[in-house]
């Protein structure tokens, strides 16, 4: 999942290339991860983008589509969910601020950079007063 977050993982795949029940794996990714897998996966897509945000001039619907969001109001509205921010901000204070990241390895940035999503995106919206819709590769959002 973290070399390819783009894709879609359902747990049905996840489970099916483990060998395992598909319950049986989502009870094993949490007790190893801490999250259950598509929260996992919803925290690598949005550390891809902050990076890609930060780091690149790509557009923001491009960084989207990278990352493996379907539409761009999607897309911001699960950043901000998660974030607190909408992802023009996060690029705009990247930008502002000077930092010389380059000889600290990335996957020690990425770490100190990671979301902590300790509770699900709809449970999240449903606390603010907010819509819960959105999808998320033709699924539902928890």
């Amino acid at each position: 999942m973290d070399a390819a977050s783009h894709e879609a993982w359902p747990v049905e795949r996840l489970a099916e290339v483990s060998g395992v029940s598909t319950a049986h794996f989502a009870r094993q990714f949490k007790q190893a991860f801490g999250v259950p897998p598509h929260r996992y996966l919803l925290t690598r897509r949005i550390e891809r983008a902050t990076a890609l945000l930060r780091d690149t001039d790509q557009p923001i619907i491009d960084i989207a589509f990278q990352t493996g969001w379907e539409s761009l109001g999607t897309f911001g509205r699960t950043f901000r969910d998660i974030t607190g921010e909408r992802p023009s901000l996060v690029r705009e204070r990247a930008r502002a601020e000077v930092q010389d990241l380059s000889q600290v390895p990335h996957c020690v940035v990425s770490a100190a950079q990671r979301p902590h999503l300790t509770t699900a995106v709809s449970e999240k919206r449903r606390r603010e007063g907010g819509p819960i819709t959105g999808t998320l590769n033709n699924k539902e959002l928890p």
